[in-house]
């Protein structure tokens, strides 16, 4: 296939996850399957390699995040914390934080998710939408990273880990800054939920729209991160800085002055 007929293979493709739509990685397949000249049949077991190939190239940039959620979040943990994960995914956050070197004494990590995946290394909670299964202010700290923009309505959800957090909300997500901002963020989110069948809305807030939200929210800046080093070096050019949103918050309320406390009931495990 020439550079020509390349570009009329992938050019829709490329225009579509720029203007923020949804593609899967079956559509791109089906670019290359039935829409080139002369077409080229690419069988299932290519499919599955390709999202493996995938898979691959995004474990350095999943692991490299990690790390970098790891140390922003640790400091703002004290001994005794029992902290929720809201969209936990594989738990593999909430471990971190238990193995991470300046982890707090006696720290309790638990997740929330739709669906429990199952050898997850941390307990984690069945939630069917709608308002959390716990009673207010159930959780010292509350962390929902990078989950937000896949929410209808993301509002309600902040709403929801307000509610049930005693001490702090952090949250990681993405934010429209820059050249191409839009673009750019709607690629890498592209890039890394496709292989898994995730649903991207690609819906983005600025940072003068996060800060609307915390606004109507009541929730206090603890500390707000305008740039976050996220991603291995080339990925972070492109990716990484300005375009993460990362903020501790204190919900209203908030016992951000007092101390973690180890003898309240601990929220039931259903």
């Amino acid at each position: 296939m020439g550079l020509r007929s390349a570009d009329a293979v992938l050019g829709p493709v490329v225009d579509r996850i720029a203007a923020g739509r949804a593609v899967s990685l079956n559509l791109l397949i089906r670019r290359f399957s039935y829409d080139s000249d002369p077409p080229i049949q690419v069988p299932t077991m290519l499919t599955l390699l390709l999202k493996r190939i995938m898979a691959a190239m995004h474990r350095p940039v999943y692991e490299s995040r990690l790390r970098a959620l790891t140390s922003r979040i640790a400091p703002h943990l004290r001994a005794n914390d029992l902290v929720l994960d809201v969209g936990c995914g594989s738990g593999t956050l909430g471990s971190a934080l238990l193995s991470a070197p300046d982890s707090p004494d006696n720290l309790t990590v638990e997740g929330l998710e739709r669906v429990r995946r199952g050898g997850e290394p941390i307990f984690v909670h069945a939630y069917d939408g709608g308002d959390f299964p716990f009673e207010d202010d159930s959780f010292d700290v509350v962390i929902i990273a990078d989950v937000l923009h896949h929410e209808d309505k993301p509002d309600e959800l902040l709403v929801q880990c307000a509610r049930v957090a005693r001490r702090l909300v952090i949250v990681k997500d993405h934010q429209v800054v820059g050249l191409l901002a839009q673009k750019r963020i709607s690629f890498i989110d592209w890039a890394a939920n496709a292989p898994y069948g995730v649903p991207c809305l690609y819906r983005y807030n600025t940072p003068e729209q996060w800060s609307d939200i915390r606004q109507r929210l009541a929730l206090t800046n603890v500390e707000v991160v305008p740039r976050m080093r996220v991603y291995p070096p080339i990925f972070e050019f492109f990716f990484g800085g300005a375009l993460q949103h990362f903020a501790v918050l204190a919900p209203e309320g908030s016992t951000l002055a007092q101390p973690s406390a180890s003898e309240r009931p601990i929220p039931p495990k259903i």
